[in-house]
């Protein structure tokens, strides 16, 4: 009987140190993958706190973003960059990449935006309207033509006949956000997110105006992406109900 004892004892102590080690090999890393999004820069703050969201969601994944002017970006894949994903702010910078015939899909409207005017806090130029952007005292700044924010900028200043003598046209909506957060401008035309984001660095200024150039913004999966199924994933996340809390709560509007 206490061979019978002892032998079991053993059995169990042995069962006791090799159980952890046949756990442990059972066990894989997840594996490490990097997913590569574009997208517009006044998209910054809302796609930084979904990155963490998606991150938290596929174990392993990196996820790299790279923000910039839209049209600059939209160039970019057209010349070979290695994008998964193009968010743009505009249907038109859309276009360039759609007409290479560098989607996976068609493009879908994933939010809206409208200009804002903003200034210092206080509004110490007592700027009002946007027909008070065209005063030679005031040194107002906006984006290039060429990226959205500057293409809305242009269609109201026809709409409305109103013609701003900037003192500059920045490459994206950040840069002019930059210049009057900073005090080198009196105002800029910036996105109403922007003005959010911005925590009390800048003072908005709404204008009726603005609703005649209302932007939208499309998303798509750029045709060959490195990593398809992770894009199609991000694509998800950001046109579902996390996506539309982060956006609603930057202050974008629902296509």
């Amino acid at each position: 009987m206490k061979r019978l004892l002892i032998a079991g004892a053993a059995l169990v102590a042995l069962a006791a140190c090799s159980s952890p080690s046949q756990s442990a090999s059972t066990e894989q890393p997840a594996e490490s993958r990097t997913l590569t999004v574009f997208a517009a820069a006044s998209l910054t703050e809302s796609f930084n706190a979904l990155e963490q969201t998606f991150e938290q969601q596929n174990p392993g994944v990196d996820v790299v973003l790279s923000y910039g002017g839209s049209s600059d970006l939209a160039q970019q894949i057209v010349n070979g960059a290695p994008a998964d994903v193009f968010a743009a702010a505009s249907d038109s910078t859309m276009k360039t990449v759609t007409d290479a015939q560098l989607t996976a899909a068609a493009p879908t409207i994933f939010a809206t935006n409208v200009l804002q005017i903003a200034t210092a806090p206080g509004n110490p130029k007592g700027v009002a309207a946007f027909a008070d952007l065209a005063k030679p005292d005031l040194k107002t700044v906006v984006c290039a033509p060429q990226v959205p924010c500057g293409a809305a900028t242009a269609k109201i200043e026809q709409s409305t006949g109103v013609d701003i003598p900037a003192v500059s046209e920045e490459p994206d909506v950040k840069s002019v956000l930059a210049k009057v957060s900073t005090g080198n401008a009196d105002a800029g035309l910036v996105y109403v997110t922007d003005v959010n984001a911005s925590k009390g660095q800048v003072q908005g200024v709404s204008f009726p105006e603005s609703s005649a150039a209302k932007t939208n913004y499309p998303i798509a999966v750029v045709k060959n992406a490195p990593q398809a199924e992770l894009a199609q994933k991000w694509v998800a996340l950001v046109e579902g109900q996390d996506g539309a809390n982060v956006l609603g709560a930057q202050g974008f509007g629902r296509p």
